[in-house]
Order: structure tokens, then C-alpha cells, then sequence
């Protein structure tokens, strides 16, 4: 379970370090097993250079090697692209994590040569990001395995191009030993049948880690059944999160106390008054499955 660390924002749309660092606080309390930033439910798009370099040095201090950390390095220049794996190894992140680059969606060779650039110039392995247009360029199973058996330095895949389940056990079987681990994504909104297929882990929002721990928890332990009662009991929630995103993230960490602003950079549907009220409901009805003095609703629960 690799959770993305949210961006926290002040209202002025300044960085919240201190409620960024009180995200990741709670993301370990909660169990989780390593950390991803930045990701898309970073808002990392909406980031500066300079504020990606700087949050990524102040995640190595914070975290001080008690779970891995896999730096987000994507970006459409190459140069950043380096700039980034190499922050990432500076603060001791275990692999970079790289979205495919729609300039090199139909050459290959290209595409190899990007990869290849950003694992030799920080020494740490990447993840290959497969997601869907408009975000990734969503490769093929086939285009994927060959750049993992022409890339030494691929080691991961995060997957998420639907059906994202058949595509895990697709890639887990061309690519071999070309690669460690693939990993699910999307919200893990299909996270059992990604694990059945032999996903090693995910890497959703935050919002409710705690449940998503205890999930995967289960699953590993065996228990199919009690995997499958916590992921159904969140899917309703994750259902919401599919449309507004950070915005549905923010707004359950600030209910939780977790945080002091919802504020967004990224633009995207706002909650209004009945999505609020929805947000409220569905909540409630997981209240044992997180802290309930930091849930509306809890206590009538």
C-alpha cells in the first residue's frame, strides 16, 4: 500500500508544509508501506519546478528512510525529468515513478532512450506510469514488456490503463523477470481483482488509508472474504473520488481534522451543498472503519 501524498494548500494557494507533513503523519500512523509524490491526486501539474525540488527534499527529511519513498518524475522535458529522479535519489526514494511521454507515443525506440536517460541520470529504478490518454499515453501490454526487456532500469510498472486487471496479468506474464513488480492504481477502484492477478500493491489517494491498509492486510493473510467487506463497504466513497478527485480527498482530510484547507490549484468539479451532504452519509457509514471523533456524522452512526 503506496498511498499518493496529497499537495496541501493554504486558502492564499501557498503550500501548507506544515499540513502537508501532518498528511504524510498520518499516512504512516495508519500503517501504509511507503509513500508516492508527487502523483496526480498531487495536483503535481499545478507544482512549480522549484516547488516539486523543494517538497521533494523536505519528504527525505521527514520520512528519514522509515518507509520507501518513490518520487514522481514526470514532466514532458527530459532535463526536468532527470532533475526530478535525481532530487528523488538525493532524498533517498527507492524509484522514480515516470509517466510515458505523449511526444514519444509512436517511437519506440525514443521512448526507450527517455526512460533510459532518467534511470541513468539517478541511479535508482523507475516505475513505469502506463496511464490512459489524456493524463498518460496508455501503451499497449506488448509496448510496455519491450520497453521493461530494453530499459535494465524499468523495474516496476504502475498500471493503469483499463481493463487494468487483465492487462496486470498480461504484462506479469510477457515481461518475466524484466520486471519486480507491477502495481494497481485508479483509485484503487478494482484493487481485488488487480490483486488476484498479482499486483504486488496500489497506490491510491489518501483519504481513507487506514481502510486500504487493513484491506490489502487481509487479503495477504488470506482472507479473501474480509478483503473483499472492506474494499465493498469503500467503493462507494472511491466512486465519489473517481469524479472530483483532490477535491473529494481534501475535503475528507479536512472533516478529519487532518488538515486545515481543501484548497485546490487543479481545476476539476467542485462539491456542492448535495455532494457535501453525500460525502457526509458515506462517511458515517464506514465510521468504524476510521477515527470517529474526526467524522460528521460519527457519532449517530
Amino acid at each position: 500500500m503506496f498511498p499518493i501524498l496529497p499537495t496541501i494548500f493554504e486558502d492564499s494557494g501557498a503550500i501548507d508544509y506544515a499540513g502537508t507533513r501532518a498528511v504524510l503523519e498520518y499516512i504512516l500512523a495508519a500503517g501504509a508501506d511507503g509513500i508516492v509524490f508527487p502523483g496526480l491526486a498531487s495536483e503535481y501539474d499545478m507544482l512549480s519546478s522549484d516547488e516539486r525540488l523543494q517538497m521533494t527534499a523536505r519528504l527525505g527529511e521527514w520520512i528519514a528512510g522509515r518507509v520507501p519513498l518513490v518520487i514522481g518524475a514526470s514532466s514532458p522535458d527530459p532535463e526536468l525529468a532527470m532533475q526530478f529522479a535525481r532530487a528523488g535519489a538525493d532524498a533517498g526514494a527507492v524509484a522514480s515513478m515516470v509517466l510515458t511521454p505523449h511526444r514519444h507515443a509512436k517511437d519506440p525506440q525514443a521512448m526507450a532512450d527517455y526512460f533510459s536517460a532518467i534511470h541513468a541520470a539517478s541511479g535508482i529504478p523507475v516505475m513505469l506510469q502506463n496511464a490512459p490518454a489524456p493524463m498518460g499515453v496508455g501503451l499497449a501490454v506488448d509496448e510496455v514488456a519491450w520497453l521493461a526487456e530494453q530499459v535494465p532500469g524499468i523495474r516496476y510498472v504502475k498500471e493503469e490503463t483499463q481493463p487494468s486487471g487483465q492487462r496486470i496479468t498480461q504484462l506479469s506474464e510477457r515481461a518475466g523477470d524484466a520486471l519486480d513488480a507491477v502495481f494497481g492504481g485508479a483509485g484503487a477502484r478494482y484493487v481485488i481483482d488487480e490483486l488476484v492477478r498479482g499486483a504486488k500493491g496500489t497506490m491510491p489517494a489518501c483519504e481513507v488509508t487506514e481502510v486500504h491498509v487493513a484491506m490489502l492486510k487481509r487479503f495477504a493473510e488470506g482472507d479473501i472474504e474480509g478483503a473483499r467487506d472492506l474494499f465493498e463497504r469503500s467503493l462507494p466513497l472511491l466512486s465519489v473520488q473517481a469524479v472530483f478527485r483532490w477535491r473529494l480527498t481534501k475535503a475528507v482530510l479536512k472533516r478529519r481534522g487532518i488538515i486545515g484547507s481543501d484548497h485546490v490549484r487543479a481545476p476539476g468539479p467542485a462539491l456542492d451543498a448535495f455532494d457535501q451532504r453525500e460525502v457526509d452519509a458515506l462517511l458515517a457509514r464506514i465510521s468504524d472503519l476510521i477515527p470517529l471523533d474526526r467524522v460528521p456524522g460519527a457519532a449517530s452512526a
